[in-house]
């Protein structure tokens, strides 16, 4: 089978032949099917995207430093949300970029900083240390 299917033969001809459905064909010929890419049994599962509220005071200190691709990527992609005095911006990234943008917001919890910008980078880091928690 594995020879007829690399001589050209169709997956249907010989799911018709064999007297199996396309899926058992498939499953027998995996590793010889184009986007086939095996995968390393010790590798991490891959991080999902999480969406996270960024206080707007956060954000804005944000664009204003010098970002990676991915973490400036994360910023542009955001969705502006209205609220009170203020904004919030709605944040879709991996953990591993919210970790990062926390980071680079350090110098908010400086005591030189606004009270109001303390404040915004300690909600911050409040929602992605749960991350850390839950993740």
């Amino acid at each position: 089978m594995r020879t007829a299917y690399l001589e050209g033969r169709p997956i249907a001809a010989l799911a018709r032949d064999h007297e199996v459905s396309r899926g058992a064909i498939r499953t027998a010929v995996a590793d010889l099917l184009p986007d086939y890419t095996t995968a390393d049994p010790g590798a991490p599962a891959p991080e999902l995207s999480v969406v996270l509220d960024m206080p707007g005071r956060v954000a804005d200190f944000l664009r204003a430093d010098g970002l990676e691709p991915a973490e400036r990527a994360a910023l542009d992609q955001g969705v502006t949300v209205g609220r009170g005095q203020g904004y919030t911006l709605r944040v879709t990234a991996v953990p591993s970029v919210h970790r990062q943008l926390l980071g680079r917001c350090q110098p908010l919890d400086s005591p030189s900083a606004m009270p109001a910008q303390r404040k915004a980078r300690r909600e911050y880091a409040n929602r992605v240390n749960i991350l850390g928690a839950t993740g």
